[in-house]
């Protein structure tokens, strides 16, 4: 009796079906472009006063629906990107957000916020897909940015009312455990990882609590001329160059985006390295959320800290394939055009 073929699994990426997931798709788009055109109204009519006759003068509550639109398709595009229960995700999230609208106060705002920067930075990580080339991971960078900037208007829509360096830790433990929640699937659990994995996720978690422990540390315990010098440099910065850049981000979130996506072209195990890309996404997407910070600022600090992760994350690169890619030039180049991993498309199931 011959032997049964062995099954064959699919080696391209999965594409979503033509049905009814696409028609979701460009619905819930449409949503999230409502959400951000209501935000983006209610901004120009804050910083114009309603003086200007082509942008007018924005309801109140426009800015708290635009929010709700925001972080509602948010969700249900990280659910549907991570296999999870979508319409329950969104349903979720609705529900918190128009009750933090209609019943204000403390508490339901502050946690629509949060829960809020959670979701968009989670997501602004999970919609990047592999790149083989630095070129490639820095554009996922952006795109990754670009969410979380989506996501700053959005919890700023709900006017929380708490301390922002509580507001930033809170937000980036939350996105930390969700994100290593997803990864731990998508990266075949902490066994997939090996030495190297392991010692890349012992290096990232030590970068992420000492830069922390350290601010922390500085700004209860510190020496007050060391405080000072640190905040007379920032300061100076800042009044010269319109901010100062946010160091977890250039440090650690940016280079763990950038080369994330670059190993993930070669082995899912990148999938831990960009978990910690949240600790870029979450400070982008809580900056505006400090009652003392304007969109210029902002937005230059978010530059900024981009533009100087993004060459961290080069050098990273350049030393990981010196230490273990392809010797020279033309190594290289087979290498980035030789077969590499595949993964779904951007909107897709992973």
């Amino acid at each position: 009796m011959a032997a049964p073929a062995p099954s064959v699994e699919p080696s391209g990426p999965q594409l979503p079906p033509e049905g009814p997931r696409r028609t979701l798709l460009i619905i819930w788009f449409a949503v999230l472009a409502a959400g951000i055109a209501a935000l983006a109204w209610s901004a120009l009519s804050g910083a114009l006063g309603g003086t200007s006759a082509l942008v007018g003068s924005a309801p109140a509550w426009v800015d708290g629906v635009g929010a709700v639109a925001v972080v509602t398709s948010l969700s249900w595009l990280l659910a549907t990107r991570t296999a999870g229960r979508a319409l329950v995700s969104a349903g979720l999230a609705l529900a918190l957000g128009v009750a933090s609208l209609l019943v204000g106060g403390r508490v339901l705002p502050t946690g629509a916020a949060v829960m809020t920067c959670v979701v968009g930075s989670v997501y602004a990580v999970m919609v990047t897909v592999p790149a083989i080339t630095w070129w490639k991971a820095g554009r996922e960078a952006l795109v990754a940015t670009a969410v979380a900037a989506v996501t700053a208007f959005a919890a700023v829509g709900f006017e929380p009312t708490v301390a922002s360096e509580r507001f930033d830790i809170v937000a980036l433990l939350l996105a930390l455990a969700l994100a290593f929640t997803i990864v731990y699937r998508l990266g075949a659990g902490l066994h997939g990882l090996g030495r190297r994995g392991l010692i890349i996720v012992a290096i990232g978690l030590a970068v992420l609590f000492a830069t922390l422990a350290y601010a922390e540390l500085l700004r209860r315990y510190g020496a007050q001329s060391v405080v000072s010098s640190i905040l007379d440099f920032a300061d100076a910065t800042s009044a010269r160059f319109g901010a100062f850049p946010r160091p977890l981000v250039v440090l650690l979130g940016i280079p763990a985006l950038v080369w994330g996506t670059h190993v993930r072209a070669r082995r899912r195990q990148g999938w831990w390295v960009c978990a910690f890309g949240v600790a870029a996404t979450v400070p982008l997407a809580s900056g505006l959320v400090a009652p003392d910070s304007s969109y210029a600022e902002a937005g230059l600090r978010a530059a900024y800290s981009v533009v100087l992760g993004l060459v961290i994350g080069y050098l990273v690169i350049r030393a990981d394939l010196a230490l273990t890619g392809p010797k020279g030039r033309g190594g290289r180049r087979a290498e980035e055009a030789g077969p590499h991993r595949p993964e779904p498309s951007r909107f897709a199931e992973l």
